[in-house]
């Protein structure tokens, strides 16, 4: 994309499970709607997502990007990331609940292993997010945290 307008997204999640979705464009009136998209998307209160326009002190400045939002687009592109939060979050459930990822559910903003009937097999992302800011073993080649970004154009 050298030379090229593009959008960024990236999605941190705190060891507190609280979120904050930094984006390239401007605000568009649409920041409570992506609010509510990270967190039906990933299990959380809308009001635990911070949303952050125009982030500079994430992106920097010059860099090219559009500043005119298209809504479509950035609600794609906040989806691809939360995939991306959620698949890291399926191998960092596999390693804390000691199951293998791939037997997993997600279940109503939780890995499952089993049924579900066991608190004890339960990994909400908030628990993921604590256990990849440090706390639990973390997969061969995972680096810790819990965070996602998407570069995009329209």
């Amino acid at each position: 994309m050298a030379n090229e307008a593009y959008r960024a997204i990236f999605l941190r999640v705190h060891p507190t499970g609280k979120m904050v979705l930094s984006l390239t464009t401007d605000a568009d009136g649409n920041e409570a709607a992506y609010a509510r998209q990270v967190g039906e998307e990933l299990g959380v209160p809308a009001l635990d997502v911070k949303v952050v326009p125009a982030d500079t002190d994430r992106f920097g400045t010059g860099h090219g990007y559009n500043t005119s939002p298209t809504s479509a687009a950035t609600a794609a592109a906040i989806s691809r990331t939360t995939g991306k939060i959620r698949d890291k979050a399926q191998l960092l459930a596999g390693m804390q609940l000691g199951a293998a990822p791939e037997t997993l559910s997600w279940s109503n903003g939780a890995w499952v292993s089993g049924d579900g009937s066991d608190p004890s097999q339960v990994a909400t992302v908030a628990d993921i997010a604590l256990y990849a800011h440090g706390t639990g073993a973390l997969p061969p080649g995972v680096e810790g945290g819990l965070d996602a970004q998407t570069v995009y154009r329209d």
